[in-house]
């Protein structure tokens, strides 16, 4: 086995895991806050 097997494939890993990550927060869907009248009784 090549002894620089993951320093090989390390920039590649990389690459796919920053665009895992930019893909991953483009489709996070941010909670609705609801508007809530200050005097709300319960």
């Amino acid at each position: 086995m090549a002894d620089n097997y993951l320093e090989r494939h390390q920039e590649e890993y990389e690459q796919r895991k920053q665009a895992w990550l930019r893909k991953k927060r483009v489709h996070v869907v941010s909670p609705r806050r609801l508007e809530r009248p200050d005097d709300e009784a319960l």
